[in-house]
Formats: structure tokens, sequence, C-alpha cells
């Protein structure tokens, strides 16, 4: 575990001037920028580890939303001359500075959490990211993934308890919603030395700021005047980052550690090709005897077109064949479409390699079934595909939604969310609610729909 002390003298600059690994970093992948997302655990993180990509980012013509954690009112704790709440005030007005020297443009977001306190904010800081990062997304040039956005946010290894937990909560953050993650590191150089073997090296990314980068951040920095200088000449009020470690962040260049976007494609084509029926559907009396719920849950006898959303292997696909005139399968991965394909060859089924919900297929549906996939959709696509649904649904269709109950990792819904926000839409009625403790299935159709039983006409 590092400990440090801000008031040590700590590793000179210096050292790190003449560090081979900083000096030959690559640069990090911007390329196609179009918004950036920075997170700060407190006011002045974001001008001392990304006022260079911020300044950056503007001049490319990128979106920028910056998002402060905390106000920082814990800063100076034995202050005689300001309080908590005053300090925060100050500490607010000085990002907004900041912000005006680095990118007049900038959306500012403050959350006012408490100081100090951020490990037990991280569901909170998790939404909040989630939800900027959706807009991002989905933003202007979208493509379907996260192209083109980038979240920078505090080294979740810095050694501060709250630019850790940031750290830990955009990093699941990037992950969920599948973009870029550039970890930028602020009390890394006062307790670190070159080399340091608890630093990942191997992952540093190394962005060049011209004289202009430069001259932006060199003004910003000056807007923090409550951390580079003393409140007063009294003792409590001495400046919180020394000209020593001010140094660190006066450099040509920003250090950041990246993680690329986790890409859906890439994802499942990994599962599909460690195995060639990675969930085990066509050994699993589990998956067998939930087909057969599943089918038999399902309003009308027979559909003239169906949508299969996420159909992995094909094996629900082909029990749908047999009860559609038409079955549009998709999935994500050509290689799990690929596999289907072979192992069942059919003229009723169209194989196609789509990302739903933006790729969303031509044409209305009277079937659209979507199996163990809402979990792997982002809030923002979630809405999207409740509405694609909608639009393409006919007037006597059904939409059939079938999701696990247990734990799903890294990603940001589970099945509950799920079904609770199909349930949530005030165009569909549910048909058919089926709960067992491992999973839940419910079709819904559009409002107002009639029962089976009113379809065939019985009292």
């Amino acid at each position: 575990m590092v400990t440090f002390n801000h008031l040590d003298t700590g590793t000179p600059e210096d050292s790190w001037r003449m560090d081979r690994t900083l000096a030959t970093a690559p640069p990090p992948d911007l390329t196609g920028l179009r918004a950036l997302v920075v997170l700060a655990a407190h006011p002045d993180d974001e001008t001392l580890g990304a006022g260079g990509l911020i300044a950056h980012a503007a001049r490319s013509g990128a979106a920028v939303h910056v998002i402060v954690a905390t106000d920082g009112e814990a800063s100076h704790p034995d202050s005689p001359t300001l309080t908590p709440a005053r300090l925060a005030e100050v500490r607010r007005r000085e990002v907004k500075a900041a912000l005006a020297a680095l990118d007049p443009s900038a959306a500012l977001r403050f959350l006012g959490l408490p100081d100090g306190s951020l490990a037990e904010q991280g569901g909170e800081l998790e939404r909040e990211l989630g939800m900027a990062l959706g807009d991002a997304v989905g933003g202007p040039g979208a493509s379907g993934e996260g192209t083109g956005v980038v979240l920078a946010a505090p080294w979740r290894g810095d050694a501060h308890t709250d630019h850790d937990a940031a750290g830990a909560a955009a990093a699941r953050a990037a992950r969920n919603a599948s973009v870029t993650l550039l970890e930028y590191p602020v009390w890394m150089w006062h307790w670190a030395e070159p080399g340091d073997p608890r630093v990942p090296w191997a992952d540093a990314r190394r962005l060049e700021l011209d004289a202009s980068l430069r001259s932006a951040k060199e003004q910003a920095l000056a807007m923090h005047a409550s951390q580079t200088a003393p409140l007063s000449v009294h003792r409590g009020d001495e400046a919180l980052l020394s000209p020593g470690m001010q140094e660190h962040f006066e450099r040509d260049y920003e250090i950041y550690f990246a993680t690329p976007p986790r890409s859906a494609r890439a994802t499942f084509d990994a599962v599909h090709a460690a195995s060639p029926d990675p969930w085990n559907f066509t050994t699993s009396w589990y998956e067998r005897r939930k087909r057969a719920v599943t089918l038999a849950a399902l309003p009308a006898p027979r559909y003239r077109r169906a949508l299969e959303v996420g159909c992995s292997i094909g094996v629900l696909t082909g029990e749908l064949a047999q009860r559609a005139d038409e079955v549009v399968a998709t999935d994500v991965s050509p290689l799990a479409l690929e596999r289907a394909a072979e192992r069942l060859p059919h003229a009723a089924i169209r194989w196609e390699n789509r990302r739903l919900p933006q790729d969303w297929p031509e044409g209305a549906f009277d079937l659209i079934v979507a199996s163990e996939v809402g979990y792997y959709f982002s809030p923002p696509e979630l809405d999207e595909f409740v509405q694609r649904c909608l639009e393409s649904l006919t007037d006597d269709g059904a939409l059939v939604a079938c999701h696990w109950l247990g734990a799903i990792d890294g990603w940001q819904l589970n099945g509950e969310d799920v079904h609770a926000r199909l349930r949530a839409e005030g165009a569909l009625d549910t048909m058919v609610h089926h709960r067992e403790r491992d999973f839940l299935l419910e079709v819904y159709a559009k409002a107002p729909a009639a029962s089976v039983a009113q379809r065939e006409g019985l009292p």
C-alpha cells in the first residue's frame, strides 16, 4: 500500500526528465475524437492531469464535458481563514475560470460529493459517467459503439483515496460504454520513481503539448490559486501543491495510462471462438426447458416475420423458424453467425450481422424475440431498443423478453433492469409474466392488447 505526505519533498522533476520510458511512450489514439468526458475527483485535477487534452479536444472541435466529483472543501482542514463551505465556493469559481482558459464551450457539472469520501460514492460516480458517456456515444457522428469518445479520469492507482475511487468508477463506466479510457496520474509523480513496478508503464501514452496547448494549461493552472499559493500567511493556509509538485505539470507533454475500448463484436467473437456452444444451448436441460417455456408463451400459433436479437449459434432460431414464415436472425458476432448458418441451413432464416438497436433491419415484424441480450445494452441503447420495437412491431405482434436473474458482471444492466424498463413503457401491455428463481420471461404487445382468449372470441 502506497502512503505519502504532500508536504514531503517527493520525486524531483529532474528524475522524470531523464526517464526513457516517458520519452519514448507512444501517443494516445485520438483518431476521430468527437467527444471527451473528463472526470475530476477535485477541482484542479482536470487541469493538472488533463488540461492539455481538454485544450487539444477543443481545438479539434470535439465536445468536452467535465464532471467534478467533489468541491475540494477538505483541502485545508486547519485553515483559520476559510470554512469548508467558503473554500468550496472558491474552488468552484476556480475550475470555471480554468475551463474558460482551456475550452470556453466545455460543459461543466458539479456533483458536490463529500471530499475525502468518494470510496463510498462509486455507484453515484458510475451512474453519472454512464449518463454522460451514453449521451456522448449516441451524439453527433455516432457509429453505434464508443468510437471517437474518450473518458479521461484519475489513475485508479494514484494512492489518493478519492483519485483511486474515481478511477475505479471510471474504469467500470468506460468498459460498460465501450469507450477509450485515459487515466491521468497526479500524486504518482510525487511518490513514485522512474521504473516503479507498481506503475503500468507499458500502458503509458504521451500527449505532446505545443506552445498553444501549454499556454492554455498554464493559464488554467494559474486559476487554481487556492491550491498553488497560500490562502494566507497563517498556519494551516499553506499551498497544497508545492513548487516542486507543480513542476510535474509544467511539461510539454502529458502522460496517461490507456485502456482501449471494448468492442461488442470482439467480445462476442472471442466468446464463440473459445467454444462451439459457449452457453451450452444444445446440451443443457436448463436451456432446452427455457426455450420450451419461451415458445409456449408465444400468443399466436404462427407468425409472418420474426426478428431475433442476438441469435448466437441459432438454436432458438431453428425453433422459431418452425413457427414463422421468415426469421431475421441477427448477431453482432460474424463468427457466431457463421457457426449458426453452418449448423442450420434453413431457407426461412436470414442471418444478418448487425449491432442492434443502432443497425435496425427494415420492415415490420409481428414477432420480436430478445432472449438474454438486453443487459448487454447501455441504458440509452435499451431506450432506443424499446422505441425501435414500437416502430417496427405490427399492431397484432408480440415482443418477447427472457433474461437471467443472476449476476451480470461487467455490464451496466441486469435482467431486472431490462424488464423494468420494458414494463414502464406505456405503449406496451404485458400479456405474459413468468418468473422463476433463475429467469424472467415476459411477452408484451402494443396497448391495448387483447388476451389469447379474447383473440379467439372466448367469453
